[in-house]
């Protein structure tokens, strides 16, 4: 039988469960391109409750149990003997979420000889070391697909918050209980019109490009895979061959690409001061990407009108960490991937993958990222580890 180590976010502080606003929430088959959604054999759960923190478990445990399996849940993960590292030494797999990481440092991995399996609930696993897995021989899969549109109507919701300057705009009207109308749009614009950049066109960049078509803007990307002459042509897409070229070709700029060592602090001084002055970022991706306090002199000497993001580091972030005080900016905890609709998708995603291991039956190919020894399926498209 095996131990699995789950850690997930802090339940809500009114208690668990919540109050849901709705009965239901949309029944989604597949995706766009042709993927399908989540396939286990059931679930034991239903869709729209809050699955993602220590008590909705990811609706794991009568599944695990029932097998025979230890399942151990908790949120503890960075204090010095934490109920991660406490329990690390004997699990077998280890689940997170990109919104709580359980950080799986090359330290906690050889850590843990019995390790075979780390799952994100969710996309993105730059939070494990991917050259010590390889080494330890891990398999590194996540939930790929299941909350990119999620993502992608929070960087959209994003950018017009930031370009109409709603945040201030509510801030005179609730907190200061003022009506003051100058104030609040003497930094507000259209969009309409702005040339707007992608960077990182897989699918999350792709649901922002076509859902951004219908404001009138007009569209750039850059990656390193460029998208088909088709695609090209239908949204009118301008492709830069590289960061430098689009940064410095738009108004607004919306961050989607992975963090590996190629993006890390890919937007530093230099390439924010290459941007036009006025311009604006909008990172669901991952902090890292952007050098923290580059972005905070930019907002300070006007180089950015503004920054959102959705994602810290680390996460969660401490009480005095910048991006909470700067101006300009629209900041969130790591949501936008975390919705209740996206939850009932990575977690019935995360039990397909614990069937899968568990049957000896092969992982999807669009799930796994380390998998054989080396950089798989997606995290062969994705990722890069350093040689």
């Amino acid at each position: 039988m095996a131990k699995i180590l789950a850690v997930l976010y802090p339940d809500p502080v009114g208690g668990y469960p919540p109050d849901y606003a709705r009965d239901e929430i949309p029944a989604i088959a597949g995706y766009p391109g042709g993927q399908t959604t989540p396939t286990p054999h059931t679930i034991d759960f239903t869709p729209g409750q809050l699955l993602g923190c220590v008590s909705g478990e990811l609706g794991l445990r009568r599944f695990l149990e029932d097998r025979g399996d230890t399942y151990v849940v908790t949120s503890d993960k960075e204090a010095p003997d934490s109920t991660l590292d406490r329990e690390l030494p004997d699990a077998d797999v280890v689940i997170s979420q990109p919104f709580w990481p359980a950080y799986l440092t090359p330290e906690r991995i050889a850590s843990a000889p019995r390790l075979r399996l780390a799952i994100t609930a969710g996309i993105g696993s730059d939070h494990v070391d991917l050259p010590s897995a390889i080494a330890h021989g891990m398999t590194v899969a996540e939930v790929t697909y299941s909350n990119s549109i999620s993502v992608s109507e929070h960087a959209v919701m994003q950018i017009l918050t930031l370009v109409h300057n709603y945040m201030p705009a509510h801030d005179w009207v609730t907190a200061k209980k003022g009506w003051n109308i100058a104030d609040s749009v003497s930094r507000a614009y259209d969009l309409e019109g702005m040339d707007v950049g992608v960077l990182g066109s897989g699918r999350i960049g792709q649901a922002v490009l076509r859902r951004l078509a219908p404001f009138d803007v007009t569209l750039h990307y850059s990656d390193m895979h460029r998208l088909p002459k088709e695609v090209e042509e239908e949204l009118r897409l301008t492709w830069h061959p590289d960061a430098r070229s689009l940064a410095s070709s738009v108004d607004v700029l919306s961050i989607h690409t992975p963090l590996h060592p190629q993006t890390q602090n890919l937007f530093d001084e230099d390439l924010i001061g290459s941007m036009k002055r006025g311009s604006y970022i909008v990172n669901t991706a991952r902090a890292l990407i952007v050098d923290r306090d580059a972005v905070v002199r930019a907002l300070n000497s006007g180089q950015l009108a503004g920054y959102a993001g959705d994602v810290w580091y680390p996460q969660p972030p401490p009480p005095d960490h910048p991006w909470r005080t700067m101006p300009y900016e629209a900041m969130t905890p790591h949501v936008s991937g975390s919705t209740l609709s996206a939850q009932a998708r990575y977690a019935a995603g995360t039990r397909e993958i614990l069937e899968c291991w568990f049957d000896g039956r092969p992982i999807r190919p669009e799930y796994l990222i380390v998998d054989g020894g080396g950089l798989a399926g997606t995290g062969a498209r994705s990722y890069t580890v350093a040689g």
